[in-house]
């Protein structure tokens, strides 16, 4: 797939009745696929494969592990993709190409071949507000601990996550999140800078 130092902006036909979905892609694993941009770009494959429309897709960057030290570094990308399916079916769709290119759900923080994680849909707030906030609240203890059992949306981490928000920054930098009201680029440079800083980007 090639690699432009700007970010891709892709098309097609878009499919009738379209949701716009923000995408990110991650992964630190070699594997039968290939190298962790091998994964990526065939993450990017499957789905369109699956009948995703690629309207957008950043570089690739290069972020530090988390928790810091757990494993090796990862490769993340973001994408903007329109379709036409419903939510449900998205998440299907996603686990599908995960396991087709060998990713195994054994542990929320090791290594893996490929991570698919729908960030947002349009701006959509599910399954609810106060189930949402009660997500992005919670402690970072907790959250190594705790998994929602439901699809929430948009990812209560999302805002706070620099190896999300640099990538995503390329393709969607003018979507406000529903809950801080900020655009994307305003929630990337509200992090810490030492945050911003462990991220690189690939030529």
């Amino acid at each position: 797939m090639p690699q432009d130092t700007d970010a891709l902006n892709r098309g097609g036909k878009p499919p009738i009745g379209t949701s716009q979905l923000l995408v990110a892609l991650g992964s630190n694993m070699i594997s039968e696929v290939g190298t962790p941009i091998e994964a990526l770009q065939q993450a990017v494959i499957g789905l369109e494969r699956a009948g995703a429309v690629i309207r957008a897709q950043s570089p690739f960057y290069t972020t530090p592990a988390m928790p810091v030290g757990i494993g090796a570094d990862f490769v993340n990308a973001a994408l903007v993709i329109e379709v036409s399916w419903a939510l449900g079916e998205t998440l299907m769709r996603m686990h599908e190409i995960e396991a087709q290119m060998g990713r195994r759900r054994v542990s929320r923080w090791g290594e893996r071949v490929v991570d698919i994680d729908l960030l947002a849909a349009d701006d959509k707030i599910l399954p609810n507000m106060a189930t949402l906030r009660t997500w992005m609240d919670l402690a970072p203890e907790k959250q190594r601990e705790s998994t929602p059992e439901q699809l929430i949306l948009p990812h209560p981490r999302m805002h706070e996550r620099a190896f999300v928000l640099v990538p995503l920054a390329d393709v969607a930098p003018d979507w406000v999140h529903p809950v801080t009201r900020r655009t994307v680029v305003e929630m990337r440079d509200a992090l810490p800078p030492s945050d911003l800083e462990a991220i690189s980007r690939l030529q």
